[in-house]
C-alpha cells in the first residue's frame, strides 16, 4: 500500500504525503506506475462523461481533458519534455546539455515542444472514434507511465545524482515484468488486438528515444523520462485514431 501511495504521490498532485518510507518501498512503487496511469485515465473518463452530459461539444471536452491531465500531473512530464528539447536542440556537449536540462528557464524549442504535444493530443483525441475514446484515454495514460519503467530498466542514468537515480539503480527484472504484464493485460482488455499493436508501437518509440538519449548524453535523466511519457501519450492517441477509423 505504501508503494502504491508513493507512486501516486510521485506522479500526481493529489495530496498524498507519505513521509516515512524505505528506499525499497520507493523502488517497488515503479510497479504501480501503470496503475496510477489507469487511475488518472478513470478521472479523465469521469470528466469526459460529465462535460458531455451537460452539453459541451466533443472538441471542447477534449481540450478540457488535455488541460485536466496537465493539472493532475502538475505539468511534470511537460516540464521534462521542454527541458529535454531545449537540451537536444542546442547541439552542445553532454555536460552542457545536462546543465540546460537543469536550467529553470524555458527556451524556444522547449515552448514549441509543449505547444506541439498539446495540440497533437487534442487533435488525435478528437479523431478517435467516440465509442473507443475512453479506451484510448486509458491506454494513453497507462502506456505513458509504463514507458517510464521501460526506460529506467533498459537504459543507464546519465547523471551521478538526480531524482531518477534511485529508480534507475533499484529497478530489476521483476519490477519491469510485473509492470509490463499489467500494461499488456489492460491494453488487451480495453482495446483488444489493436491494444497489443499500439503497445508494440509504444515499445519501439520508447526504445528509439532511449537510444537517442544515450547517443546524446550517454543515458536518460528525469527530464527525458517526462519527455518519453508525453511522446508515448501522443503516439498512442495517434495510433488509436487510425485504428478506430479504419
Amino acid at each position: 500500500m505504501i508503494s502504491l501511495l508513493l507512486a501516486l504521490q510521485f506522479l500526481t498532485i493529489i495530496p498524498v504525503k507519505v513521509k516515512n518510507f524505505t528506499e525499497k518501498k520507493l523502488i517497488i512503487s515503479m510497479i504501480f506506475f501503470p496503475v496510477i496511469g489507469l487511475f488518472i485515465a478513470l478521472l479523465l473518463a469521469a470528466l469526459n462523461n460529465f462535460f458531455l452530459s451537460i452539453g459541451f461539444s466533443d472538441f471542447t471536452t477534449n481540450i478540457i481533458l488535455v488541460v485536466a491531465l496537465v493539472v493532475i500531473t502538475g505539468g511534470m512530464h511537460l516540464d521534462g519534455l521542454s527541458d529535454t528539447f531545449d537540451a537536444i536542440s542546442s547541439t552542445k556537449p553532454k555536460e552542457t546539455m545536462l546543465a540546460i536540462m537543469r536550467d529553470s528557464r524555458c527556451g524556444v524549442m522547449g515552448v514549441l515542444s509543449i505547444i506541439c504535444v498539446l495540440l497533437l493530443k487534442i487533435s488525435f483525441l478528437s479523431s478517435v472514434n467516440s465509442i473507443d475514446k475512453i479506451s484510448a484515454l486509458i491506454l494513453m495514460c497507462i502506456l505513458g507511465r509504463w514507458s517510464l519503467v521501460f526506460l529506467l530498466f533498459m537504459f543507464p542514468y546519465a547523471r551521478k545524482e538526480g531524482k531518477g537515480k534511485i529508480f534507475s539503480e533499484g529497478i530489476n527484472l521483476k519490477i519491469f515484468i510485473t509492470a509490463t504484464i499489467f500494461s499488456l493485460t489492460c491494453a488487451f482488455i480495453f482495446f483488444g488486438i489493436n491494444g497489443l499493436s499500439i503497445m508494440v508501437l509504444a515499445v519501439l518509440l520508447a526504445f528509439i528515444f532511449g537510444k537517442f538519449m544515450v547517443k546524446k548524453i550517454e543515458g536518460i535523466t528525469g527530464d527525458s523520462l517526462g519527455a518519453v511519457c508525453e511522446l508515448i501519450e501522443v503516439i498512442v492517441l495517434f495510433a488509436a485514431a487510425i485504428l478506430t477509423n479504419s
